[in-house]
């Protein structure tokens, strides 16, 4: 139910208003409408705990071993950066199928400056960022000036990419990196006191944004989750994010007695989504994109400059995408004129499967770490079973399907709330 009253009008069309009435008190919630309110966020944790559970057990415990979630966080880090970029994009309730084709580009295009134009490595990391942001605004600036379908847009410029990497490479299938700069910035460990500290200080952010965010609800006389979910979720993320850093600390180094710790990426990935959350919970902009994908017209009509915030909103997600893609070519140590076949599918997968709406207006970019740890996780577990390709592409789908159905049931309960 809407929380603005109609007043009726008495005094004829130029005094009709509105008044909205605050309560003074915030209702209790049913345990449905709790459920609700909060479905995004219960099922994929729950998700997550069955897929740890069902591989530790089957794997005879190597699903958990410090060694092997080291290389699970390598894993992921392209995907939840990507995952990250379609996150914005999902917010608009838009689509950008060009993510996997601008992460390789930029990646081809850092390595062809630093191998072969001996270009420092920030500057040809830096020039290969700004080719993505440079491909997403051209992007934006079809889609939105223009006016052309997301999906024909995004579509077009991935074909288009891949003819621009073969042109880039000369026909060369691949490129190896030499620059030991660019090869660090995944093959290195973070000392320490920093892998420990890092992902604390990120934590204690989080948690610190979600309390603040909970009074201030309360003093606008806002609903806002029962205190006992609060807690339940702060303990749930600290012990996730504590949890597995004390395991990376103790994956074991190439030598005897020797630990490599929390991998940069890490780093890199937790910092972009604070970041990102930052920008999207404290901004006037980042209000902006929830509005514009909750409603676009309403946004419109209030003021907002909603072709500037789709412009800009493409071009972070192929900003992003390139820096996924220099990431995952410094891991692979090359770049290639192959596009990963199943990166896009899993950069879209982490967002929706963590609780983004494809339907925009709805979603978090925290939701991107769990949606990453579950594609990441069934990869990982499904190696691990020596299982091949073709059933870790069938249940990355089925999974898929079941966000999207999930998504689908919980905009149809909002609806029938009133919300």
């Amino acid at each position: 139910m809407s929380d603005t009253l109609q007043q009726p009008n008495t005094q004829g069309p130029s005094s009709t208003a509105a008044s909205v009435e605050i309560p003074s008190y915030i209702q209790r919630q049913s345990f449905g409408q709790i459920l609700r309110n909060n479905i995004t966020f219960l099922p994929v944790l729950l998700t997550f705990i069955v897929i740890i559970i069902f591989f530790a057990i089957s794997t005879n415990g190597i699903f958990l071993t410090p060694g092997n979630l080291s290389n699970l966080v390598l894993q992921i880090g392209s995907i939840g950066i990507d995952g990250l970029g379609a996150t914005l994009v999902l917010l608009l309730g838009e689509i950008d199928l060009s993510i996997a084709a601008v992460g390789t580009l930029g990646a081809v295009v850092m390595g062809v400056l630093s191998s072969r134009m001996g270009y420092p490595a920030w500057e040809a990391v830096t020039i290969g960022i700004l080719a993505g942001a440079l491909a997403g605004f051209l992007n934006g600036i079809l889609i939105t000036v223009i006016r052309i379908p997301s999906f024909i847009v995004t579509l077009a410029a991935s074909i288009a990419y891949q003819g621009v990497l073969i042109r880039l490479l000369n026909n060369q299938a691949s490129l190896p990196l030499t620059d030991t700069s660019i090869l660090a910035i995944s093959g290195n460990y973070l000392p320490d006191v920093l892998g420990v500290g890092i992902p604390t200080a990120i934590l204690i952010i989080y948690v610190l944004g979600l309390i603040f965010d909970y009074i201030t609800r309360g003093r606008s006389g806002l609903r806002r989750p029962p205190i006992a979910q609060l807690i339940t979720q702060i303990i749930a993320v600290g012990v996730i994010v504590e949890g597995i850093v004390a395991l990376l600390e103790n994956a074991p180094g190439p030598t005897p007695g020797t630990y490599l710790g929390v991998p940069n990426i890490a780093a890199i990935l937790l910092g972009l989504i604070l970041i990102f959350w930052l920008i999207l919970t404290k901004t006037s902009f980042g209000r902006y994109v929830y509005a514009v994908g909750g409603n676009l017209e309403a946004a419109r009509r209030s003021g907002i400059n909603v072709v500037a915030i789709r412009i800009a909103v493409f071009t972070l997600c192929s900003m992003l995408a390139a820096i996924g893609g220099i990431v995952e070519a410094s891991r692979g140590t090359a770049v290639a004129s192959q596009i990963t076949p199943t990166l896009l599918l899993n950069a879209i997968a982490a967002a929706v499967i963590g609780g983004v709406s494809l339907f925009g207006g709805r979603g978090s970019v925290w939701s991107v770490i769990l949606g990453a740890l579950i594609i990441g996780g069934l990869e990982n577990g499904l190696d691990l079973m020596n299982q091949g390709s073709d059933t870790k592409l069938i249940v990355e789908g089925i999974v898929l399907i079941l966000a999207v159905t999930v998504d689908a049931f919980i905009r149809r309960a909002q609806a029938r709330g009133g919300r």
